[in-house]
């Protein structure tokens, strides 16, 4: 099948969005990462800095705004930030999907 020959690396977030790149803000630094997945209780990003495991940071989208998270885990492409599953996280992560779907 097409699935199996599609590398994970470079595959589409979803398979009607693409990975959008935002900017993640860690203390007084910034730095551009892909953002693989989004939802209303986090986000999977790719990023070469990798800030600790509990850190404060902020993910800031191009159309959905920003929205700090807690860094929760670290995997060989990035990191997963949690967010608190209210009611901004969940306008970010629609306001995220749907920009990237309509772009």
């Amino acid at each position: 099948m097409l699935y199996e020959k599609i590398s994970p690396a470079h595959a589409m977030a979803t398979p009607w969005r693409r990975r959008r790149l935002c900017t993640l803000v860690v203390g007084h630094e910034s730095s551009t990462v892909a953002l693989r997945s989004v939802s209303g209780s986090g986000a999977q990003i790719d990023t070469t800095i990798v800030p600790a495991t509990g850190m404060v940071v902020e993910l800031q989208h191009p159309d959905a705004g920003a929205i700090k998270g807690r860094v929760s885990a670290i995997d060989a492409d990035g990191i997963r930030i949690d967010f608190d599953g209210g009611e901004a996280a969940v306008a970010f992560a629609l306001n995220a999907i749907i920009a990237d779907m309509t772009a």
